[in-house]
């Protein structure tokens, strides 16, 4: 194989909705100020008894489910997330257990906000190194779950969801080459730390690194895939705050691409916004088989990768 390609995804998220309105209950916000800040109007939020191997199983079962597979048909397992609560087993694992897939590697990917485009590229070269056959790709986060809801600069983005993508060989590359890296001195402007674990941020040392120094590496992952911006038919960036989304893919120059907003009824879900936003993009007929899509995601560590992909 000269390549790998996405050949299906899937997406879940919690049955429950968390409106603006229903958390202006809780701190003291508004509708209208979460909105002019960060763009959200909903988001979902996972209950007690729904652990993020639970989320992250029910958007990798659609997946499977869509590429026409069986468990068995997989033989690599990786989970991108920051919030599983137990070392051992891993999410992975887990997963693995949760759907029967019968002795595959299983592996966590915590580059938190990035993760799934980490997770992505690392399956890419597995596969087109031929130490794996197929892979089940999936970015899993339980937001809630440390986060301070007392707290109105955090609480309001959050919501908690997974999305899923098959990744198998192919005779042509369906995954560009991966443009990745970090800048730890920025390490702190993004963290999940503590006893117990709390998200916190500072916002506008992110927005300012985001929106300067990203439209350059996401034009530098197009040129690897040896495309234009102008040539993609969507940009699906980590969904964080619509104020970065919208300036930045604007600054890409995509200007025939779908932008993916979905972080407007679904929050910022960290490792999940990614695969998520674009398994609705695809489930809604918004972008076609082969179209080109960058997927890029940035954040904690503070790490950012990016590449351009078929959609399957």
């Amino acid at each position: 194989m000269n390549g790998s390609r996405i050949a299906a995804v899937g997406h879940y998220q919690p049955a429950k909705v968390l409106t603006n309105e229903e958390l202006s209950g809780l701190v003291d916000t508004s509708d209208e100020w979460i909105r002019s800040r960060v763009g959200i109007r909903t988001r979902h939020i996972a209950g007690p008894d729904e652990p993020v191997d639970e989320l992250a199983s029910h958007a990798a079962a659609k997946a499977l489910a869509s590429a026409g597979l069986a468990p068995a048909d997989i033989d690599l397992v990786l989970v991108a997330t920051s919030t599983a609560v137990d070392r051992s087993p891993n999410m992975a694992a887990r997963v693995a257990a949760r759907l029967g897939i019968p002795s595959p590697a299983a592996m966590d990917v915590n580059v938190v906000c990035a993760g799934f485009t980490h997770a992505l590229a690392t399956a890419d070269h597995t596969v087109r190194a031929g130490a794996a056959t197929r892979a089940l790709v999936i970015g899993a986060d339980k937001m809630s779950a440390v986060t301070d809801w007392s707290d109105r600069t955090t609480c309001v983005l959050v919501g908690d969801g997974a999305g899923a993508a098959v990744v198998e060989g192919a005779d042509a590359p369906g995954i560009s080459p991966v443009l990745w890296g970090s800048v730890p001195e920025m390490g702190h402007a993004v963290r999940i730390e503590g006893e117990p674990a709390r998200f916190a941020q500072e916002g506008q040392s992110v927005y300012r690194w985001a929106t300067t120094k990203l439209p350059a590496l996401a034009r530098q992952a197009c040129e690897r895939a040896g495309l234009t911006p102008e040539d993609l038919a969507a940009v699906v960036l980590h969904q964080a705050n619509l104020r970065i989304i919208e300036p930045l893919a604007e600054k890409i120059g995509a200007v025939n691409a779908v932008v993916a907003r979905d972080v407007t009824e679904s929050g910022n879900t960290s490792a999940a916004s990614i695969p998520l936003a674009f398994s609705k993009l695809v489930e809604r007929g918004e972008i076609s088989t082969g179209d080109p899509v960058l997927l890029f995601g940035f954040g904690g560590n503070l790490s950012y990768a990016g590449q351009v992909v078929r959609c399957p």
